[in-house]
């Protein structure tokens, strides 16, 4: 009987070591399920500050990347802008060089004086229309433009005044003849009221006048007149004038 009391205490012992055993087996094992549990939250918190490192390298991405639109945006501006710059000081230089380009008359120097026989030369010629009229043409000879003040003044022959002047043919502006232009004086050489008392004249004194209209200046110039020419006291001249249709006009 002891034997077996023996037995069976030594058989309950072996089984309560062998379950001691088992549960420190799996207490060994749930610790270190537990431990792997604790670790996972570091493995999330390592894969969440990743993704927070992600997200802030591109953002950063995506700032550079603004900064570096911006800088080529500004530097495509200045660029612009200095190109537009460039041609508008280009186009600048081009309308400051085209007025300078333009010279003006070049043809006459000094400034301008009064036209007299000295700096003209004077002609006249008997003209179809209108009839009993002639053409007093003076250009200009000199190198600096003159000025053909008011009328000339006619002497014909031996007169003993000078020709009446057409005050209406008064010009809007003095004639001024730059070198080789001309002014052109019409002569009526009478009126109606004339009637048979007429003259035939020979020669013709022309007079020019100075801007005071006050008596000549300079030389007079002296001409043959055409064959068969008559004048009366009622005839007239016109005023000088810068276009020869308009002199003939009166």
């Amino acid at each position: 009987m002891r034997s077996n009391s023996r037995f069976r205490t030594a058989a309950l012992a072996a089984t309560a070591l062998l379950a001691a055993l088992s549960l420190t087996a799996c207490s060994d094992t749930d610790g270190d399920a537990g431990k792997a549990g604790a670790a996972a939250p570091a493995g999330n918190t390592a894969s969440s500050e990743a993704g927070k490192n992600t997200e802030g390298a591109g953002a950063a991405d995506e700032d550079q990347a603004r900064n570096t639109s911006s800088t080529s945006g500004n530097k495509g501006g200045d660029k612009g802008g200095n190109t537009s710059g460039a041609e508008n000081s280009t186009g600048s230089d081009t309308g400051r060089k085209g007025s300078t380009g333009s010279t003006g008359n070049t043809g006459s120097t000094g400034s301008p004086v009064t036209c007299t026989g000295d700096n003209t030369k004077v002609t006249i010629s008997k003209v179809s229309r209108p009839i009993n009229h002639l053409l007093l043409t003076a250009t200009n000879t000199g190198s600096r433009p003159c000025y053909a003040y008011n009328a000339p003044a006619l002497r014909f022959d031996d007169a003993q005044a000078v020709f009446p002047v057409l005050r209406s043919s008064v010009p809007q502006a003095v004639v001024a003849l730059e070198p080789g232009q001309s002014a052109y004086a019409g002569i009526g050489l009478f009126g109606e009221t004339d009637g048979k008392d007429l003259y035939e004249g020979t020669d013709l004194t022309v007079y020019f006048t100075p801007r005071s209209n006050s008596g000549s200046t300079g030389s007079p110039a002296e001409l043959k007149l055409p064959a068969g020419t008559h004048w009366g006291d009622n005839g007239f001249v016109t005023y000088w004038q810068s276009d020869m249709a308009v002199a003939l006009t009166y």
